[in-house]
């Protein structure tokens, strides 16, 4: 396999005794397993090579004499693999070619951060792309069915008695919270994770989480430090940084917390997936993020997953930037996961049938394979109507729908998942999804990149995982995540 580190951050420890880790690239896999032509795994491999024509570079419009040899046959692939346009409006060698070569320098960084490179991402691309435009159905010959798992009542015997056991568990756990993102939505400048818990303190969510961890450290028993990591993204990765050195990493002792920094991928202009240039600078390539199903590459490639198993840890638990709550389920769930065995447990919440949230679904296919996944809102109701019942997604006695919410906090067993990491370099299938102007899927409103998310870990597990769910039936006290600006928040307030 080809990795590329493209952070000189090594494995060190910083002053402030943060350990940061650079990104390698990954193997691709794409769609469900089951018996579709969606489901095979695709050997990642770049195009045979060419003949070293000066014909193959004309389009470089004369400033190939600019680069080295191994800049040219990138730039070779690339115009081979129809990426001409990136160059067309390069002027002659004098003229601009220091911006030239910093862009050449980002197309090679590009490459060096996907496995296959550049032209095993434009290839993904094209099928994915020409699939959305065709309007394939990626859950094909599935059934989905009501997954295993276990329901609790918020302070009840049983609760407590879970959470007991997995108060002993945290002291063998690793944590991971993935906080790549910014708060403008919300109204607010900075990265979320310092986004103020209350007003009473002002402590942040940052804050809150260390502390939380701490705590699970002491009361556990634990005698060495409970690891804690956090993907960051280039909006994010020095304000985490400089936060956590403001608050002397809040407790955490040395070495305790890495940041692993997540790199962004190629947007995307058409269905014959030709990369964008950046509308205000015609030397960048435009990027965006590639999801938050990069951390499994991250903590394959950082070597922390292997790290963690080897130093005796049994779980990895993932949560997300601005829910105050999650340790409040999470302890429970892990005390859930040692009962049932589970290699993932997916802490969810009661849905109401249609909420705009995702379904734990367990999906059953005609070939006797399944798997327990998130399945999207838009896609549960469609799938039940074409299946098993007629009026999609309703609700139950209840008045929720017997498929749980998923809200992105999972615990997965590490010996499993080092040994799936082994096997896929940490790889999440991608998914597309461009935004067309018209019916005739043909033009894109804007550019759009492959993506992939974190709870899409079981697609690719072995036939035979245990994948579960943990639910706390009281969502007020385990899922309050901030979502909204406060004029939204009014806004819906008035609406309700």
């Amino acid at each position: 396999m080809r990795h590329s580190n493209v952070l000189a951050l090594g494995l060190g420890v910083g002053a402030a005794g943060i350990a940061a880790v650079g990104y390698a690239g990954y193997q691709w896999y794409s769609g469900l397993p089951g018996g579709s032509s969606n489901t095979k795994q695709l050997q990642m491999q770049s195009p045979p090579s060419k003949p070293a024509a000066e014909s193959d570079l004309d389009a470089l419009n004369g400033n190939a004499k600019l680069f080295s040899e191994k800049e040219l046959a990138l730039l070779r692939q690339l115009i081979s693999a129809g990426q001409g346009q990136l160059f067309a409006a390069w002027p002659a060698p004098g003229t601009s070619d220091a911006e030239k070569k910093a862009m050449v320098a980002q197309l090679a960084a590009l490459d060096g951060h996907y496995h296959g490179g550049l032209s095993a991402y434009i290839s993904n691309a094209k099928k994915l792309l020409q699939e959305s435009k065709d309007s394939v159905n990626p859950f094909e010959g599935y059934t989905p069915q009501v997954p295993p798992g276990v329901r609790l009542d918020f302070g009840s015997e049983e609760h407590i008695e879970l959470e007991g056991e997995g108060v002993a568990e945290a002291g063998r756990s690793a944590f991971v919270l993935v906080a790549g993102g910014l708060g403008e939505r919300l109204g607010y400048s900075g990265i979320k994770v310092a986004l103020p818990v209350e007003s009473a303190t002002g402590s942040c969510f940052l804050e809150l989480y260390c502390r939380y961890i701490l705590a699970l450290q002491a009361r556990s028993g634990s005698k060495r430090p409970l690891p804690f990591a956090i993907m960051t993204s280039d909006d994010t990765h020095a304000r985490t940084e400089a936060l956590l050195k403001e608050h002397g990493n809040f407790g955490m002792a040395p070495g305790q917390l890495t940041l692993i920094k997540q790199e962004k991928v190629a947007c995307l202009t058409d269905n014959d997936a030709h990369m964008a240039l950046d509308p205000s600078d015609a030397f960048v390539v435009q990027t965006k993020p590639h999801g938050h199903g990069d951390v499994h590459a991250l903590l394959h490639s950082s070597g922390l997953a292997k790290k963690w198993k080897a130093a005796g840890l049994k779980w990895v638990c993932f949560f997300q930037d601005t829910n105050a709550l999650v340790f409040r389920a999470l302890v429970a769930s892990l005390g859930v996961s040692a009962r049932n065995d589970f290699d993932m447990n997916s802490l969810a919440v009661p849905r109401k049938a249609k909420e705009a949230i995702g379904a734990i679904s367990l999906l059953q296919h005609t070939d006797g394979s399944s798997m327990v996944i998130n399945v999207e809102y838009n896609q549960l109701d469609p799938l039940l109507r074409a299946t098993i019942n007629k009026d999609g997604d309703v609700n139950d006695d209840a008045g929720f729908s017997p498929f749980p919410g998923n809200i992105n906090q999972i615990v997965l067993k590490l010996e499993s998942y080092v040994t799936q990491l082994e096997r896929t370099g940490g790889v999440i299938c991608e998914f597309v999804n461009p935004k067309y102007k018209d019916a005739s899927k043909t033009v894109f409103k804007s550019s759009t990149r492959l993506e992939c998310m974190m709870q899409d870990y079981p697609k690719a597990l072995p036939q035979g995982s245990k994948v579960g769910f943990t639910t706390v039936n009281q969502v007020w006290a385990t899922y309050s995540p901030v979502k909204n600006s406060p004029a939204d928040s009014r806004a819906k307030a008035q609406v309700m």
